[in-house]
């Protein structure tokens, strides 16, 4: 049995979302959500669990990863409650509860923290360059090695027991009997939604933001497999070069209608950023755009003239790793992919 803790709504207003208690259960929003079925309500369920305070459902559920927030649940509101919200709020909440470490809650609710991360992070970078001598080969070299130490260490260490812990809370704890073959079998839904992300069509008139959202995850995991595996910034190999800018490219310009939707709040997936929505895009348009010019200032031979060029891309990159990645909104794109494997696993 749940226990009810009357302090929730508090706690997860520090998530972004306040307004769900004006809600007054007049259903429009799960008439509206094109993932509510008969025997799954979206995103009322979520909405009751969390008046009531329903910490331990909460944590059970699948169903706040499963929602791509259309909006079309808040438009419908006549109570401003703001579901599309709530579920985004459940989200954030949610990683906090994976996360062991418990940084990723800190980052959330406070924001002054996550700015004294960045500034931490960008002091470290410029006493490494400092102790250097700001060697542009040195610096590189250790870029390019960082990269590599950094994903086997964030997915070792932090990613993959919060994934377990995920696993936990939504299987294990209410006590789901999956069938070891289940695991094997279902795999392929995992790999399905982690790169396709294909849920997002089920809201009307969202085939251009999940084709958007497609291309981004290709271009940035290419750039990733293109830096990381490929050494782009070392390499002499044509083919490598050219992949590398093209898949630069993709990264800031898709990025740009990110971060200019961000900044307008012009739809309902943007009306309420929170800061760690806007470093999210933020840093992954700097990611792509610095990347494209580094290599491109490499290529004109200008980039040993202008150093600070690599010491910002460098910046940039470890805040990413070190911040955005393991605690911030990346995450999402992880949890929301395992949620779709695990809803598979609890099919009856």
């Amino acid at each position: 049995m749940s226990r009810v803790n009357p302090k929730f709504a508090t706690e997860l207003s520090k998530y972004g979302s306040s307004d769900f208690n004006a809600c007054f259960n007049c259903g429009n929003c799960t008439a509206t959500c094109s993932l509510s079925t008969a025997d799954s309500s979206f995103p009322r369920e979520m909405i009751r669990y969390t008046t009531l305070g329903l910490e331990d459902d909460i944590k059970a559920s699948l169903k706040p990863w499963e929602c791509y927030y259309c909006g079309e649940c808040s438009s419908e509101c006549p109570r401003q409650a703001e579901p599309g919200e709530l579920m985004m709020s459940l989200r954030r909440y949610l990683t906090a509860q994976y996360d062991w470490t418990g940084l990723s809650g800190l980052l959330y609710k406070s924001l002054p923290l996550s700015i004294t991360a960045f500034i931490l992070t960008f002091v470290g970078v410029i006493v490494f360059a400092f102790s250097v001598g700001f060697e542009l080969e040195k610096m590189i070299h250790f870029g390019h090695l960082f990269e590599g130490i950094a994903i086997g260490t964030i997915g070792l260490v932090i990613l993959m027991p919060n994934i377990a812990r995920m696993w936990y809370f939504t299987i294990l704890k209410p006590k789901t009997k999956v069938p070891f073959m289940k695991y094997l079998k279902s795999m392929g839904e995992l790999f399905i939604h982690m790169f396709t992300q294909k849920r997002a069509l089920g809201c009307d008139d969202n085939q251009f933001r999940w084709f958007e959202h497609f291309i981004l995850v290709i271009g940035y995991l290419s750039l990733l497999f293109t830096t990381v595996a490929l050494n782009w910034f070392g390499t002499s190999s044509l083919f490598v070069i050219v992949l590398g800018y093209v898949m630069s490219a993709i990264v800031f310009v898709v990025t740009i209608d990110f971060v200019s939707s961000r900044i307008k709040k012009d739809k309902a997936v943007s009306k309420h950023s929170q800061p760690s929505d806007i470093f999210f895009v933020v840093w992954l348009f700097f990611m792509g755009f610095t990347a494209f010019l580094v290599r491109l200032f490499i290529d004109l031979d200008l980039l040993e003239m202008n150093k600070w060029l690599y010491i910002f891309h460098l910046t940039v990159l470890v805040q990413w790793a070190l911040i955005i990645v393991p605690f911030g909104k990346w995450t999402h794109f992880l949890y929301r992919s395992f949620a779709m494997y695990f809803a598979k696993l609890k099919e009856k």
